[in-house]
């Protein structure tokens, strides 16, 4: 079997990566691969823009923004004899199917050609441009389609290619911005990609904690510039020193006119008195070096690509991300439902249109909405307080968390206080009431702002902290952290038969870096951390090649593998060591001598993320001496031991936003237990459908204990991809590049 890949229409930032898993999944099944240069243009050009890969053709893209093929959008392909010619040349070149990276134009365009394609192969057979017997019974052209666009407005996908990397740029961007807002009490005026979605704006607004956004989906009436300004006057009114507002390039009028940036300056000067700065973000939110989740979304995407297409199933598809699964959906599906959104947008239908776009996009909507309040929506009711608290070791997003589940509950009258230094503090009586614009600026806080200490509660601490939730007429509380702030939770909720004060709905947010908690797949504050070891692994590779070095990199995870293997494949490193894998000395030699025998071949750097756990005896040091004197000069090591750097710096965009549904998720559930009565122990995480609640007992039940870690990790499934794209070449035979590809041109 033989594949083609095209990247088609706008670039966006993973795309090298996805080309790179393609490319090495399918030649490590054995099936050849060439790589089409510019997009549609280029099948219908056919000759040079058809080269063949190989395992080398692919290697050392993985961190490149952009795309090493070429993208370009193709007028000759939107007619019927361009996409002839395209079959031409795709028939006559031996090719089976196309792997095709894009948007909804680009994804388009291949369900036309696979609908025509025996129309096609007829009409050349009969004009002599193909042989006839490729025209008699001829076998499905194979399509398999991976959404490739910044935008994220395509259906059959949670997240698209490169939507990552463009909204941690627009949140480092108005971040940036808020520093001088806040210092010169002004207004900025922030204008964002995304055609007709909006979700680069409204996400963007939840993450750096702006205060209006306008986006295509949501009906703008005719006073809607009013209820801005007045909203904004509020801020001000209420201490912000500054406002930040998001619009989307496709945000209208109600009329169906853009809305465009010098309007909105001009309502504000107008009606505000005050001079407002435009920042047109533009092509910078296209460009750069994708994020750790854009390379491991596109790898994992890539990998199912090739697996459905060297299936059975002939079914045109588009594989996507869904509830972190990639999950394939006929194409048709695709189109049709991608193009309706933009359909009832164009006819003024915004409810449906929100719908379409689905239910995590309508509550992350009103979510924004009840955050960027300058003040509650309604006074404070005599309903007790619940009890907001960080334990140690502090993780990135925890802030978010808080100032998310502060706003939520205030929102809706209910008290909130705040506890200084976890279990200790509660049990000194380390306790404030935290006010709604204390919380204003901390969604962009590394740390925790509450403080978040290491504490094993003792037997006199507990009738302390029973003293202190009656003194507080504390009738609940939401606890965030990791493993240890769990168990302390589990010893509270044990204390409840000695003490009727413990009788109080508990809930348990996981954050931190190690993600290694029971209840949800993944943890706020993992993202930053990998963030910040890719970061470095990329430094790093530098350095490596130009001396043919081997580094060791030690991330940290405790017993659990997750940022030694999502770092391992984000970061293209030859070796991940898991703690999960039970390595021995004799598996550290036969790897040794892999990576021996990939630097005589030609390998000129190599990177191994080890775990800090990753053997039961042996430390850092002491695999690196192994792995040095085993190397017989083949290569040097280094070790670099990464600590704290992983924990540190602003939250990314992802920590934050999932870290503000789930803080969202916290208060309203805490809220139902005391309205309820109920005295409930629940986690809240992130699982296949979504946000959920688990009940503590069931969530507890779900640990290996020896370990520390949960029974069933789902990210161990990517063991498999790690394998094959760390190879030094496939090992069911590669695809030649001196075998010819006849094609013709027009």
């Amino acid at each position: 079997m033989r594949i083609g890949i095209i990247t088609s229409g706008g670039d966006s930032p993973g795309m090298n990566a996805t080309i790179r898993a393609v490319t090495r999944c399918a030649l490590d099944r054995g099936i050849e691969v060439v790589g089409i240069h510019e997009g549609w243009q280029g099948v219908v050009d056919g000759g040079d823009r058809f080269e063949p890969f190989n395992w080398r053709s692919v290697g050392g893209i993985l961190q490149l923004g952009g795309t090493i093929i070429g993208t370009a959008r193709s007028d000759a392909f939107r007619k019927l004899e361009g996409r002839r010619q395209a079959a031409r040349n795709l028939v006559n070149a031996g090719i089976d199917g196309l792997v095709v990276v894009g948007g909804d134009g680009s994804l388009t365009g291949a369900l036309l050609l696979y609908q025509e394609w025996p129309e096609h192969l007829k009409a050349l057979a009969e004009a002599g441009a193909i042989p006839a017997e490729k025209a008699e019974n001829p076998v499905p052209f194979r399509i398999a389609g991976l959404p490739g666009s910044i935008d994220n407005d395509q259906f059959g996908t949670d997240m698209s290619i490169g939507a990552d990397t463009a909204l941690n740029t627009i949140v480092e961007a108005v971040d940036r911005l808020k520093s001088t807002a806040d210092s010169h009490q002004r207004t900025f005026v922030v204008e964002v990609m995304g055609r007709r979605c909006g979700y680069l704006a409204l996400m963007g607004a939840v993450a750096t904690g702006a205060d209006w956004v306008l986006i295509p989906e949501e009906e703008m009436d005719a006073r809607w510039h009013f209820r801005m300004v007045e909203a904004l006057k509020r801020g001000r009114a209420a201490g912000r020193r500054h406002d930040v507002i998001i619009f989307a390039e496709g945000a209208r009028h109600s009329d169906g006119l853009s809305i465009k940036a010098e309007t909105i300056t001009e309502i504000l000067k107008n009606r505000l008195g005050v001079e407002a700065r435009v920042t047109v973000l533009g092509h910078v939110q296209r460009g750069g070096s994708p994020t750790p989740f854009d390379r491991s979304l596109s790898s994992r995407l890539g990998e199912a690509a090739v697996e459905h297409i060297a299936g059975p199933d002939p079914t045109p598809v588009m594989v996507g991300l869904i509830h972190n699964q990639p999950h394939a959906t006929p194409l048709t599906e695709v189109v049709a439902k991608s193009q309706a959104v933009n359909t009832e947008i164009e006819q003024g239908n915004f409810e449906h249109a929100l719908e379409l776009r689905g239910r995590s996009f309508l509550d992350s909507l009103e979510l924004f909405k009840t955050l960027a309040r300058s003040e509650p929506k309604q006074e404070l009711a005599c309903c007790g307080r619940i009890a907001l608290l960080t334990g140690g070791p502090d993780a990135p997003g925890m802030n978010a968390i808080l100032r998310t589940a502060l706003r939520i509950a205030r929102n809706e009258g209910q008290d909130v206080i705040g506890v200084r230094y976890g279990f200790g503090g509660l049990a000194r009586g380390d306790i404030w009431d935290i006010g709604w614009m204390e919380v204003q600026n901390w969604i962009n806080l590394g740390g925790s702002e509450l403080g978040a200490l290491r504490h094993e509660l003792t037997d006199d601490e507990i009738p302390l902290i029973a003293q202190q939730i009656r003194q507080w007429d504390i009738r609940g509380f939401i606890a965030v952290g990791g493993l240890t702030t769990y168990k302390q939770v589990e010893k509270l909720v044990a204390a409840r038969e000695k003490y009727d004060e413990l009788r109080i709905p508990m809930i348990c947010v996981p954050a931190t870096i190690d993600d290694n908690l029971p209840g949800t797949e993944i943890c706020i504050g993992a993202d930053t951390a990998l963030n910040n070891i890719v970061d470095a692994v990329d430094k790093i590779k530098y350095t490596a090649g130009a001396a043919h070095r081997a580094f060791i990199v030690e991330v940290m995870g405790r017993r659990c593998g997750y940022l030694a293997l999502a770092s391992g494949i984000a970061s293209g490193a030859e070796m991940e060591l898991l703690p999960e894998d039970n390595a021995t000395l004799e598996t550290l030699l036969r790897d040794t001598e892999t990576l021996r025998e990939g630097f005589r071949n030609g390998k000129k750097l190599g990177i191994i993320i080890m775990a800090e756990n990753a053997f039961p005896c042996y430390d850092t040091q002491l695999v690196r001496r192994v792995m040095d004197a085993e190397a017989n000069g083949a290569f040097e090591v280094r070790e670099c031991i990464l600590g704290h750097l992983q924990r540190g710096g602003v939250p990314t965009a992802f920590d934050r936003i999932q870290g503000s549904r789930l803080g969202a998720r916290a208060a309203q559930q805490i809220m139902a237990d005391i309205a309820a009565g109920r005295a409930d122990a629940n986690v809240i995480g992130v699982l296949e459908r979504g946000v959920v609640v688990t009940s503590f007992a069931e969530a507890m039940a779900q640990m290996d204990w020896v370990n520390e870690r949960p029974k069933e990790q789902a990210f161990l499934q990517w063991r498999g991809l790690a394998d094959t794209l760390a190879r030094p070449g496939p090992a069911r035979g590669e695809f030649r590049p001196d075998r010819s590809l006849k094609t013709c041109q027009v």
